[in-house]
């Protein structure tokens, strides 16, 4: 991976140049340059949102308990999964329709982006221009490539087959989409998305069992990711189907309503899993102490949804480097604040209950936003 100037822990950002100092100001910018159909289409989730807000609640039900005089001038907060080392354990989650953020780069200008900081990014089978484009645009990112099925045995193993021949990582089949929900944001304005016209074989997608997950572990030697694993019960299927990754998602609350909120669930999967497979969650991680706090509870890698879209709206390619530097930041600055100097000194004792202090909502890690003069 290519090496980029880390923002300086030793002064204070404010100081900068920067335009973007702190992440609300990735949102404010978003906000500015998004027409409502596409703001509405990323702070909104299903029917009532209410598994939207208990993504974030369930983070602010998290408290530290930090340890004191250690020496943490030097701080590591990189990981190593697929065989790469990233400088952060975070992964640009797959988004659909990343061209309405970026008409000019879409979801290249993410692997891009990633691609320069040493991150990794998951490439939705929805998003714009085509994972051949993609792979050719960020030839150097940790690319995963993440699936609908819209057809028959031959369209899975074509997409298979291609991600493959593209570089791509690893391959993953998202498993909570059964039926497309009700996004009532959209339905009251009458809006639907182009793509979503566009789109066809839903009846494919509706029809999906773990027989599609055997059929590609028997054929395909690619380390293999369900999206959307909810429950112990569904992680141990998927162990016994040879799984290499458990991917923990609500679909950031817009699919499932009512549904709980993805921190809720990984202690569960954690537990089911025993180390038997490596886990992935998402689910309104956006801040450095959000991502720490999902490492501690047993995730190898953290999916970044909305924020991801808000930074690529903001500036494109350079406004996710920029996102991914101060989310490195707020998690060394954690890390050091906590007492170690990286991510495998800490345990569950770092850990505590606690009630949230702000009400939960898409926003509420974000308190410097003047969210009155949204139209929520």
């Amino acid at each position: 991976m290519n090496e980029i100037t880390r923002i300086p822990t030793s002064t204070e950002l404010g100081s900068s140049a920067e335009p973007f100092q702190n992440l609300h100001e990735f949102v404010n910018r978003a906000r500015a340059n998004l027409n409502q159909n596409a703001w509405d289409y990323i702070i909104g989730a299903t029917e009532t949102e209410t598994t939207m807000r208990r993504n974030r609640m369930a983070l602010d039900e998290i408290a530290f308990r930090p340890r004191v005089l250690r020496n943490v001038a030097r701080i590591d907060a990189t990981t190593e999964v697929f065989g790469r080392k990233l400088r952060l354990p975070v992964m640009m989650a797959p988004v659909g329709a990343l061209e309405i953020f970026d008409p000019a780069g879409a979801a290249a200008s993410v692997s891009r982006g990633v691609g320069r900081f040493g991150a990794a990014h998951m490439l939705s089978s929805v998003s714009e221009p085509g994972l051949e484009k993609v792979a050719e645009a960020a030839p150097d990112a940790l690319r995963i490539y993440q699936l609908y099925v819209r057809g028959d045995d031959a369209f899975v193993e074509d997409r298979i087959t291609r991600a493959m021949a593209s570089g791509y990582t690893a391959f993953c089949l998202t498993v909570d989409t059964a039926h497309y929900s009700r996004r009532e944001r959209d339905i009251a304005k009458r809006y639907v998305r182009e793509s979503r016209l566009r789109a066809t074989g839903g009846d494919f997608q509706k029809g999906l069992e773990w027989r599609t997950v055997k059929l590609i572990k028997d054929k395909y030697k690619i380390p293999l990711i369900l999206k959307g694993i909810a429950t112990a019960e569904d992680a141990a299927i998927a162990l016994d189907h040879g799984v290499e990754w458990i991917y923990v998602s609500n679909h950031g609350g817009r699919q499932l309503d009512h549904g709980r909120g993805s921190m809720q669930v990984l202690p569960e999967i954690v537990s089911a899993v025993k180390g038997r497979a490596k886990i992935m969650v998402d689910g309104s991680f956006c801040r450095g102490t959000d991502i720490v706090k999902a490492i501690i509870m047993g995730a190898d890698l953290v999916g970044i949804g909305r924020l991801q879209c808000w930074a690529l709206a903001a500036g494109g390619e350079t406004g996710i480097v920029r996102m991914l530097g101060l989310l490195e930041d707020e998690v060394v600055r954690c890390l050091g604040l906590l007492g170690v100097t990286k991510f495998a000194e800490l345990d569950k004792s770092y850990l505590h209950p606690a009630a949230p202090t702000n009400l939960p909502s898409v926003f509420s890690a974000f308190p410097l936003l003047d969210i009155q003069s949204y139209r929520y």
